[in-house]
């Protein structure tokens, strides 16, 4: 077993749908899933939660770090927010994609950026809103269950 451990950046996530339907996960910010617009992958039993349809998604192959794996893809199909403690940020409309494989819900690099969140440190799971004060670090959240 390695002596250290490398952290990731992780927050909690409140997820509404065009619809109205509303689940929380906690989900690990990854700058390496880059995306053409904010996207959020989730696992099937929080697409259960929030009531998205097999039949209603549109099937796709995503290129990931195991290989290619199909997911089904809802475009523009829920507002996204982060939800810190004492503050919040601004909800942004995404896609949602849903991936049977994953283990955690993954925001990609538009998100991040809409969410207006400031990475300070992934090995010590410390971020920020860019809005917020300089000295202001918030600490990851905890890996989350679906």
């Amino acid at each position: 077993m390695l002596g250290w451990l490398r952290l990731v950046v992780r927050v909690r996530l409140r997820i509404r749908t065009v619809d109205g339907r509303l689940a929380e996960c906690v989900a690990i910010l990854n700058s390496g899933f880059a995306a053409p617009t904010p996207q959020l992958i989730i696992h099937v039993d929080v697409a259960e939660r929030l009531g998205l349809k097999p039949e209603e998604g549109v099937v796709v192959e995503l290129e990931t770090a195991g290989g290619p794996a199909k997911a089904l893809f809802y475009p523009r199909k829920a507002f996204v927010k982060v939800v810190a403690g004492d503050a919040e940020s601004k909800e942004v409309l995404v896609d949602i994609i849903v991936l049977p494989t994953v283990r955690e819900a993954l925001v990609s690099d538009m998100l991040i950026d809409e969410l207006e969140i400031a990475i300070e440190s992934f090995s010590k799971g410390l971020w920020k809103f860019r809005w917020e004060p300089q000295g202001k670090l918030r600490r990851s959240e905890e890996q989350g269950t679906l």
